[in-house]
């Protein structure tokens, strides 16, 4: 599986982004899908995630409340809804899908496959 994020940009604080992972190659419908994010300078910390079959769904504690995780399996993707961004939400974002259907989702080597990243900044 292929996976392409994009939706990244810049927004003030309080803002809105829409964030969209494309999957291509092999449908995904059946697989974990992720967002993690890493800061500059910092590790790669999971944002969220969400099983097969829209659910169910997982957030890091940071971002409860705020974001937001959806997927659409006819069209082979995920989005994550990004509200009430945080001058500490700051970092590139990387999609991610899993073979397994469940697991150590907030761990790094729980995926398979990756996408390139999209940079999201918060200005204060």
């Amino acid at each position: 599986v292929q996976l392409q994020a994009s939706g990244g940009g810049l927004v003030q604080a309080g803002g809105s982004l829409r964030l969209s992972c494309a999957a291509s190659g092999r449908s995904s419908s059946s697989y974990f899908m992720g967002w993690f994010r890493q800061a500059s300078g910092k590790e790669r910390e999971f944002v969220s995630g969400i099983g097969w079959s829209s659910g169910p769904t997982y957030y890091a504690d940071s971002v409860k409340g705020r974001f937001t995780i959806s997927r659409d399996n006819a069209k082979n993707t995920v989005d994550l809804q990004m509200n009430s961004l945080k001058p500490e939400d700051t970092a590139v974002y990387y999609c991610a899908c899993s073979e397994k259907s469940f697991g150590a989702y907030k761990r790094p080597d729980f995926y398979d496959s990756w996408g390139q990243g999209t940079q999201v900044t918060v200005s204060s």
